[in-house]
């Protein structure tokens, strides 16, 4: 679809495309689900920098990436939209493989201003001219990263634009009408332009320069006097604003005069999340990420369905209540953690500290010191943010922290940033760390009792997004435990992953083969004895796990074997050394090679077995 050229556009035609791209936003994400109230928020805002800057070559750094939407429909994405978060089509998210227009990638939050920060030094260091723009969230204020690359680019003195979207938290204090009237006349366009004109003609000699640096001491005083320096301005930045987020006309004229501006600039600009959208802009974070729904009511396509994250959240509530020590922590994830029933039974026991994952970790540590039990409910790869606190604060000293660790494995369609890929390995890396892997809601309720109330030290419960599958009996509370005899082959998996290895079974069983199938439940401490035994008696041995490659449990296995001289046809299935893009789970298992049928291959690999098949099982 051809671009349009944004600078061309008149004020009046720059809101009627508004008008238009929030209908198609809320169209397009009704058929594909996606992040649908933080983009209703900024198209007036996307429409105005497009206006202003060319992201081809200037650089736009969103923070977290939720709001890109408007942006990829003005950069030749607009015609792909319905591929929204599938397999092969466009990322829910800024990518810079996907175009030259996303400038750096995002899914995490906090980090837009120091990776601009880098930027702008960048082009300074190899002398070159670009813009450097960084979006931030309010909510992204919560991290402590956002404060460190805001301290560290407002005394920087380069020439970047930090734009502050603020929906909702209370930034600036209410300081009177009489603020706010100065601000809005300070931010008058007539005002802008005689300012920008005085700066250039009074920095034309030394004694304009001198009486220009006068004057503007004399101002900053007066203001000072009645409208209260804001901490950005203390930092080092040039502060402008609160300005009307949804005033494409205002903002095109602000972005404008920030572009002129010299150092560090701060635009804040107030939002509202689900602009345009009756039922998003009543209930935002309940809009925040959707499914497919229908655009008349925004009810959605398909009922909900019992998941993990609602599980969990329904047994700690029984933990709770049995114990008054029992402590639920979130960053910012209440209600995508499946909190909300525990923060409605027991708010003095529940805690949400914003985007810290750092922060949670630590809070619970001391928690833990003084005698509660803290559970930290937290996407996989989010607490990655959190590795060192895992080490310093809470392995060293052997501290009581449960880890509810959700959106393990792989996640579908929010792609390469959101997969839980990682936690197995980096968690077996914390000494004294115990790692439970349920397969089930049975399991889950069991094996969080069992880490909650039974165990000592830093445990994590990790559990996938999304519900069940057939493998739905308790096998038991052994660190593994063998769910089938057989002669040919040994299958190991764990978590969900465990219904492939059962279909596996089946499938195999049709090729004359019967397998030593094997469940790992505690991923921490296994199970020598049943693991060798079962190995040396098959000579044989398939793995299969949804994360990577290094320090998975697989390669665990295979050094225990060589240690203990078993010797075995190996083959170790997992995610391999990559990051895998979105798409559905079923596709991205097959993408991997880890549906049964796809094991099926590797197993008869290493059994010697020919490709043909005598046939397959029914369902």
């Amino acid at each position: 679809m051809e671009q349009l050229d944004m600078k061309a556009l008149t004020d009046t035609q720059a809101m009627r495309l508004c008008g238009q791209l929030r209908e198609e936003i809320i169209t397009t994400v009704a058929r594909t689900g996606g992040h649908l109230a933080s983009n209703l928020g900024v198209v007036e805002f996307t429409v105005a920098l497009h206006r202003v800057f060319d992201t081809g070559r200037d650089r736009l750094v969103f923070d977290v990436g939720h709001q890109c939407y408007t942006h990829k429909m003005l950069t030749g994405r607009r015609g792909m939209m319905d591929t929204l978060r599938s397999f092969g089509g466009l990322s829910g998210y800024p990518k810079p493989g996907e175009s030259v227009h996303d400038a750096f990638i995002a899914g995490h939050a906090s980090n837009s201003v120091s990776v601009a920060t880098g930027m702008a030094r960048a082009r300074t260091l190899l002398g070159e001219d670009y813009q450097v723009i960084a979006l931030i969230g309010d909510g992204a204020l919560t991290g402590g990263l956002a404060y460190e690359g805001l301290s560290n680019a407002g005394q920087s003195d380069e020439h970047l634009i930090v734009v502050l979207n603020d929906n909702g938290m209370s930034i600036t204090k209410n300081v009177g009408g009489m603020a706010q009237y100065l601000a809005h006349q300070r931010l008058k366009p007539q005002y802008l332009t005689f300012k920008k004109h005085y700066r250039r003609i009074t920095g034309k000699t030394a004694i304009g320069r001198k009486f220009y640096r006068f004057t503007h001491r004399m101002k900053k005083m007066i203001r000072n006097s009645l409208l209260p320096c804001s901490m950005f301005e203390d930092m080092g930045f040039s502060y402008l604003g609160p300005v009307d987020g949804h005033d494409v006309k205002g903002l095109t004229h602000i972005l404008r005069y920030a572009k002129e501006l010299p150092g560090p600039v701060l635009l804040h600009i107030k939002t509202q999340k689900g602009k345009g959208y009756y039922p998003a802009e009543l209930e935002p974070d309940e809009y925040h990420g959707v499914s497919q729904y229908h655009v008349a009511t925004g009810a959605p396509v398909k009922s909900a369905r019992l998941n993990f994250s609602a599980s969990f959240g329904h047994t700690l509530c029984q933990l709770a209540g049995e114990d008054g020590r029992v402590c639920a922590i979130t960053a910012a994830m209440q209600p995508g953690t499946g909190l909300d029933e525990f923060a409605a039974r027991f708010p003095k026991q529940f805690f949400d500290v914003g985007i810290a994952e750092g922060h949670a970790v630590a809070m619970a540590a001391g928690m833990a010191k003084q005698g509660a039990i803290p559970v930290f409910a937290v996407y996989s790869s989010f607490l990655q943010r959190a590795y060192d606190m895992l080490i310093h604060d809470v392995a060293i000293q052997g501290l009581h922290v449960v880890l509810a660790v959700d959106r393990a494995g792989l996640v579908g369609e929010d792609g390469e940033t959101h997969h839980g890929a990682f936690d197995v390995s980096y968690l077996n890396t914390v000494p004294g760390m115990t790692i439970l892997a349920p397969s089930n809601f049975a399991e889950q309720a069991r094996m969080l009792r069992t880490a909650v109330l039974e165990l000592d030290g830093p445990v994590a419960v990790r559990y996938p997004r999304g519900g069940e599958g057939a493998f739905r009996r308790d096998s038991g509370p052994e660190p593994a435990v063998r769910l089938w005899e057989g002669r040919d082959i040994t299958l190991v998996g764990y978590g969900t992953m465990i219904n492939q290895i059962i279909g596996l079974k089946r499938l195999l069983e049709w090729e004359g083969l019967t397998a030593d199938v094997i469940k790992l439940n505690d991923l921490s401490h296994l199970d020598e004895g049943l693991l060798c035994s079962s190995v040396a008696k098959t000579g044989r041995l398939l793995i299969a796990e949804d994360c990577v490659a290094q320090g998975s449990v697989g390669q665990r296995v295979a050094a225990l074997l060589e240690q203990h001289g078993v010797l075995a046809e190996l083959a170790l299935c997992n995610l391999g050394m990559r990051f895998i893009p979105q798409g559905t789970v079923d596709q991205l298992l097959d993408l991997c090679g880890l549906t049964a049928e796809k094991l099926l291959e590797r197993a008869k690999e290493i059994c010697g077995h020919g490709e043909e098949t005598t046939g397959c099982p029914a369902d």
